[in-house]
């Protein structure tokens, strides 16, 4: 069985992604950092659809404590499927913006993407055999208002997929970027009206989290083999 880490896992999209692998017969990781009940909460989930599945609990930020949960988890084995869903918004326009907002969502979506990953890859190595996602936002493709941050973080991720999947590449490991246009959600639901959403979206709709999920399963499995370095976008034809 194989392992799978998916971090951020207690969201709306990291839920679904971590039922997606555990439905495909992995064993997976449901990360948490301030909600371990809801990591709890999917990971009953899985179990009663008769999946495996444990929870998780540290902040990616923390380096220290990164590394020791994840040296916890290489004890039974390495992981070979990663996805770094982890991620905040704190959004402000550019000249209102403080620096502690774009410093904590650059924290988190690109230092976090370090922490999480970098101790993975030498176990991940050995076995020949890996996936690693890592989930970026339309925000990052096209831009958005009020989330120069976020857009900055993400993107970033966009560099380092790339970079990472040519060290890779001859070890039978595919790195790719998955990302996301509005994606129903209680926050999305929030923030974009239905009309709104006919504006933006060529298809007059919010994507559904498990239309997400499905592809990163895709990613994560042998039949994506020759698939690395990739950015797709899910996003109902947004451009």
């Amino acid at each position: 069985m194989r392992r799978a880490l998916v971090t951020g896992g207690s969201g709306t999209i990291g839920a679904a992604i971590c039922r997606r692998l555990a439905a495909d017969g992995c064993h997976v990781y449901v990360h948490a950092h301030g909600n371990a009940s809801q990591a709890q909460r999917v990971v009953g989930e899985i179990a009663a659809a008769g999946g495996s599945a444990a929870a998780a609990t540290f902040d990616v930020t923390d380096h220290e404590q990164a590394r020791a949960a994840l040296e916890r988890m290489l004890a039974d084995g390495p992981v070979q499927i990663l996805v770094n869903n982890a991620g905040i918004h704190d959004d402000a326009v550019m000249p209102g913006m403080r620096r502690a907002q774009w410093t904590r969502v650059i924290d988190v979506s690109l230092n976090g993407f370090f922490n999480v990953t970098q101790p993975l890859l030498l176990p991940m190595i050995g076995t020949r055999w890996g996936r690693i996602v890592n989930l970026s936002s339309a925000a990052a493709l096209y831009g958005n208002r009020g989330q120069t941050n976020y857009a900055a973080a993400k993107a970033g991720l966009h560099g380092a997929t790339k970079s990472l999947a040519l060290e890779l590449a001859s070890r039978g490991i595919t790195v790719n970027v998955v990302a996301p246009g509005i994606i129903a959600s209680p926050m999305a639901d929030r923030v974009f009206s239905k009309q709104m959403i006919d504006a933006l979206v060529p298809m007059k709709r919010a994507g559904r989290p498990e239309e997400v999920a499905d592809l990163v399963g895709f990613l994560a499995s042998e039949r994506a083999s020759y698939i690395s370095g990739q950015i797709i976008s899910i996003s109902g034809a947004m451009v």
